[in-house]
């Protein structure tokens, strides 16, 4: 009897990162629309699984569960964010009234319209949506992140001006950017105005009193 030819079995091959990646950004981007268009409380792991094209196991595997799908989502939409405030930045160059108003605007525009990012801005301020237990991104984080493209900004445009007084700046703009995201009291584009005001009030200060 001749010896039964056996044929290996083939290899388990573990996706490559590029793959894998590709998949983590579908399994958020899919959470992302379920989020804003239905609402955290109502988003569940086998609808993500569906909307992004994968398994229910594969959004466990990749993301542990709904608190590490929230924590990346958050990361997601901040990176989005703070493109889009570094953009209207550098569009304006060293105008820095028009620069800080487009980026405010920017700002308020995208938390009026988008209700992920504007529980992620406001979540060190408290509330009742179901999604702020789930953030594992503190508000610190967000805030340095989202000081980020100013400074990258103020780097480019504003050399003149200590790094001590362009922090103060930023840190000062960006909050209260998260108090009228909160509480709005005027137009989008008169907050804007006015805030752009206040940091071109800010730094001519820090120049008068800067020593020669």
């Amino acid at each position: 009897m001749s010896p039964v030819s056996r044929r290996p079995f083939p290899a388990l091959i573990a996706p490559s990162r590029p793959d894998r990646d590709t998949t983590r950004a579908a399994i958020v981007a899919a959470a992302r629309e379920l989020t804003v268009t239905r609402g955290w409380a109502e988003v569940r792991m086998a609808g993500v699984a569906e909307r992004a094209g994968v398994s229910r196991q594969t959004v466990y595997n990749e993301f542990g569960g709904r608190a590490g799908l929230a924590d990346a989502m958050a990361a997601a939409e901040i990176e989005l964010f703070t493109a889009g405030v570094r953009a209207a930045l550098f569009a304006h160059g060293s105008q820095v009234r028009a620069a800080v108003a487009a980026a405010a605007r920017f700002a308020l525009d995208e938390a009026a319209a988008n209700p992920l990012i504007r529980v992620i801005l406001t979540s060190s301020r408290g509330g009742a949506d179901p999604l702020l237990p789930y953030l594992t991104t503190r508000s610190d984080v967000v805030m340095a992140a989202a000081a980020v493209p100013l400074l990258e900004w103020a780097g480019a445009f504003l050399p003149a001006v200590e790094p001590d007084e362009l922090a103060f700046a930023a840190d000062t703009v960006i909050r209260l950017v998260v108090s009228h995201i909160v509480l709005p009291l005027r137009p989008v584009g008169h907050t804007a105005e006015a805030l752009a005001g206040l940091v071109v009030l800010l730094l001519d200060a820090s120049r008068r009193h800067a020593p020669r």
